[in-house]
């Protein structure tokens, strides 16, 4: 079952995991040992974020290392581009209006 990405990175416990695999591939156990939660809990949340593709596992000697799927975490930039270009068109605007107020209340003095 394909999950969707964006519930993947809905959990903040995932996101954390998403955040320490960036830096480096990391084992299950070692994953674990920054949280407190069973190494079960932290399982089910690499199972989640491998369906969603976001993140990949490699298989060295005895142990899984999972790391960061790069090219999937572009599709939650791009969804984001949409949203990003209008709060930064609001921020200009609200640029634009406190201006005008602080040159209006200057005019006033």
């Amino acid at each position: 079952m394909n999950r969707d990405i964006f519930q993947a990175i809905a959990d903040p416990t995932r996101r954390a995991i998403i955040a320490l695999i960036a830096i480096q591939a990391m084992t299950p156990n070692a994953i674990a040992e920054n949280f407190h939660t069973t190494r079960q809990a932290v399982s089910k949340h690499l199972r989640i974020l491998t369906e969603c593709e976001l993140v990949t596992q490699e298989q060295k000697g005895r142990e899984i290392y999972y790391s960061l799927e790069i090219e999937k975490m572009k599709e939650i930039d791009e969804w984001l581009e949409q949203y990003r270009k209008i709060w930064e068109t609001r921020y200009s605007q609200l640029d634009d209006l406190l201006a005008k107020i602080k040159k209006e209340k200057e005019e006033e003095k």
